[in-house]
């Protein structure tokens, strides 16, 4: 047997897991209570008449929502100089479409916004086949305000993946609720909760340490695997 992890019998594994069950659902009420919470934080009434840009032209941020009361935003980082999607970005929105339909039967509307022009948006959604709508905050000031894209002192602007809530009531007033970012979306990737529960995790171990060391646009794949063959 080729392996150096502890190996016992069935009566000593039924003993540990049924210890290390008894902190899972020590987890499970805290992540319940902090849902609660979060849900309790106070709102901020959005003032500000941010534009996007769709496949049918200019449109508000009260359109996004599709007649919905709830609205979630994919802060998708795809800065107008680049020519493709964030890579862990892609990774995340992969996983969206299968959601989308139970979302939308449940008062939740969920879409990607980019700062890259819509024509770049909509090249790479063709190439990569998605259907989720993706909008375009190009020239507004939206993933700034929402702190998804913050200014560098180069001159330059950092990208962040990240996501917010917002609440539309009856009168149309609109407010935001809630945003978390990186590690805080992590959540919205299901491949990582089935890694959770893999032998080996999430097996990130270098370079990166991160997603970088494997996750590919879905396109490319076979191309990595190649290179890989070449090398070895």
């Amino acid at each position: 047997m080729q392996t150096d992890h502890p190996v016992v019998s069935q009566a000593q594994w039924d003993a540990a897991r049924e210890a290390f069950l008894r902190r899972e659902k020590e987890l499970t009420r805290a992540q319940d209570a902090l849902a609660r919470d979060r849900q309790a934080l106070p709102w901020v009434k959005v003032e500000k008449a941010y534009r996007f840009k769709g496949p049918d032209g200019p449109l508000a941020l009260a359109d996004l929502f599709q007649g919905r009361r709830q609205l979630i935003v994919y802060h998708f980082m795809f800065d107008p100089d680049w020519e493709e999607g964030c890579v862990g970005c892609s990774f995340l929105a992969d996983h969206m479409e299968g959601a989308l339909m139970h979302l939308r039967q449940h008062d939740v509307t969920v879409v990607a916004v980019s700062r890259a022009p819509y024509a770049k948006l909509e090249a790479f959604k063709r190439r990569m086949g998605w259907r989720f709508d993706w909008y375009s905050s190009h020239g507004d000031d939206f993933n700034f305000d929402l702190r998804a894209s913050v200014p560098k002192a180069d001159g330059g602007v950092e990208e962040r993946p990240g996501a917010s809530a917002f609440f539309r009531d009856p009168d149309g007033e609109i407010f935001h609720t809630y945003s978390a970012f990186e590690r805080g979306v992590e959540r919205l990737a299901g491949a990582y909760n089935y890694l959770e529960l893999a032998p080996l995790g999430r097996n990130e171990n270098g370079p990166h340490f991160n997603l970088g060391d494997w996750v590919r646009h879905h396109d490319r794949y076979d191309d990595a695997r190649q290179a890989c063959h070449a090398c070895g």
